[in-house]
């Protein structure tokens, strides 16, 4: 047998949901997943994407420019949740992008 192995090819929004991951080998952190994401939306319909997405479970809003840019902070308890948000935010009407800015895993308190 050769040494090389074969690996599946991973599809993105099997990643990003964390469909692609295998339960039984993940261990959730204590803390949960944290993230922040650009969104870019219709200048005109800023308040309205603003306020779809603070209704949303775990996100808040840290900034806004008048030109149609959000910065949104959000709490997830796993990855595959912090990829349902983010799609589910890029889907909102009148947004043209949420992108990820930065992610990062929770360790919680020692």
């Amino acid at each position: 047998m050769s040494a090389l192995t074969h690996h599946r090819a991973i599809d993105r929004r099997a990643l990003i949901t964390g469909r692609a991951l295998n339960p039984e080998r993940v261990i959730a952190s204590p803390g949960g997943e944290i993230a922040s994401i650009l969104v870019q939306a219709r200048p005109d319909r800023l308040c309205e994407v603003e306020a779809a997405v603070a209704r949303m479970p775990g996100c808040e809003i840290f900034g806004r420019d008048l030109r149609g840019k959000l910065v949104v902070v959000m709490d997830a308890p796993d990855a595959g949740t912090l990829g349902s948000m983010l799609n589910t935010i890029a889907l909102l009407p009148h947004v043209h992008s949420a992108s990820l800015v930065f992610h990062a895993i929770d360790a919680g308190q020692p």
